[in-house]
């Protein structure tokens, strides 16, 4: 931490130095870089755990299928309805992309959330074993 600045006598500190002392920044910086499931135990259903890969993942194989309808489009229609081809063309392709990019986002997620499941469980097990012998 910074050393306050001191007034020319040397005597007195300076209302700043005061206010920096007795803020909590430094609780505030722990709260804020960290989510609160990291600092309490508290064990999650398996739902809470994988909710947003899996919506994501939902969400990417709808569009993903939205893109392949749209795509197709143009092979069965009619011919005199040839006004609206061009904008199928252009956006299918586009709900493709998009669809399969939340699909493949979705699906490293999961893994990488079951890594990390792993390292928290060996973690919160040393944890436990340094309690028990360094408490004694």
């Amino acid at each position: 931490m910074e050393i306050p600045p001191k007034s020319p006598d040397g005597s007195e500190k300076s209302p700043q130095s005061k206010e920096l002392i007795t803020s909590n920044t430094t609780s505030t910086l722990c709260m804020s870089s960290r989510s609160e499931s990291v600092w309490t135990s508290t064990s999650r259903s398996k739902w809470d755990i994988y909710r947003k890969p899996i919506i994501v993942v939902s969400v990417g194989a709808a569009i993903f299928l939205f893109g392949m309808i749209i795509t197709s489009l143009p092979c069965f229609l009619p011919k005199h309805k040839d006004e609206h081809k061009e904008i199928y063309k252009m956006c299918g392709p586009a709900f493709l992309s998009l669809g399969l990019m939340l699909l493949v986002c979705g699906l490293v997620w999961i893994p990488i959330i079951r890594k990390k499941q792993k390292q928290r469980q060996k973690s919160q097990f040393l944890q436990s074993l340094k309690s028990f012998f360094f408490n004694r």
